[in-house]
């Protein structure tokens, strides 16, 4: 009798786990392994040199908590999400065992030495401008929005062009 309540026991248990993990939800793949890295970064290139925009490479994986826990901070907040989308062209880079994308990661200097996420800022053109250590970005356990947003600014086409500080010059 004692087995059977046991053996009863452990199946209810079991049941009730796999139902809570159907209620989980599925974390969001914005990593995809299989993609050609190198042809996804010249074609966000071409797009970004099209609309006069800068290219956010964003390496690493699904399995990173972090890259998920930055995606959703720059896809939900609306700041964020409108001023990404009005000056980059961003590009999910995959590293994961199933691909490391190594050739693709030594031509743009070796960018995983910082962890992951880790960004890569690209001009219209395809030139490195800027690696960037997520790690400085951090606040608790996310991403800090004031942080995040300095970076983005930092690093975008109108920062980056001399006529914006020419007029300033100007208008002195």
């Amino acid at each position: 009798m004692k087995k059977i309540l046991v053996i009863a026991a452990l199946l209810a248990f079991s049941i009730t786990t796999k139902a809570q993990d159907a209620t989980k939800p599925e974390s969001p793949k914005i990593y995809n392994p299989a993609a050609d890295a190198k042809a996804d970064i010249t074609a966000a290139v071409k797009k970004a040199g099209s609309e006069h925009k800068n290219v956010l490479l964003q390496i690493g994986g699904n399995w990173c908590v972090w890259c998920l826990r930055f995606n959703n901070l720059v896809t939900t907040d609306a700041e964020l999400s409108k001023y990404l989308t009005d000056n980059y062209v961003v590009q999910h880079v995959n590293w994961s065992p199933e691909n490391k994308n190594e050739k693709v990661l030594a031509a743009l200097g070796y960018p995983q030495r910082f962890g992951f996420p880790v960004f890569v800022i690209l001009d219209g053109k395809g030139n490195r401008l800027h690696t960037q250590n997520s790690g400085y970005l951090e606040e608790g356990k996310g991403h800090s929005k004031a942080k995040v947003m300095e970076f983005l600014q930092g690093w975008s086409p109108a920062a980056l062009d001399p006529k914006s500080y020419e007029e300033k010059t100007k208008a002195k």
